[in-house]
């Protein structure tokens, strides 16, 4: 199977599932300060949908991709220190986003990484 050694830098061949790319997604978000971000980011872009949808000022629209794109590769660059899935699968990056914010909401998910070896290139 392909997730089994799959890092994001040496992946040669595409993901062809969901199943296996949120496996991989969850290898890629193994640190606790990573899940923090990318919730704190998701939790931000459901309060400014719901003030504009409530209060009718869709210029705070703008705020979404901010708070979205941009705490989640703050963690990325910062904290996992490797490049988002967005860039090769955005879309289902962007669902694995918002599974994993309701997996930490509910418990399914824990927010303390899994920890994982060093990578050489590291």
């Amino acid at each position: 199977m392909l997730i089994k050694n799959l890092n994001y830098n040496a992946m040669s061949e595409r993901i062809k599932t969901f199943k296996e790319f949120y496996q991989f997604y969850l290898t890629e978000h193994s640190r606790t300060g990573t899940r923090v971000f990318h919730f704190i980011g998701t939790l931000l872009v459901f309060l400014v949908i719901a003030y504009v949808i409530s209060s009718g000022k869709e210029r705070f629209l703008w705020y979404v991709p901010i708070f979205g794109y941009g705490f989640a590769w703050l963690s990325h660059a910062l904290i996992e220190k490797n490049k988002p899935a967005t860039f090769k699968y955005p879309l289902w990056s962007l669902i694995s986003d918002f599974k994993l914010f309701f997996e930490l909401l509910i418990g399914r998910q824990s927010f303390i990484g899994v920890s994982k070896p060093k990578q050489p290139w590291e």
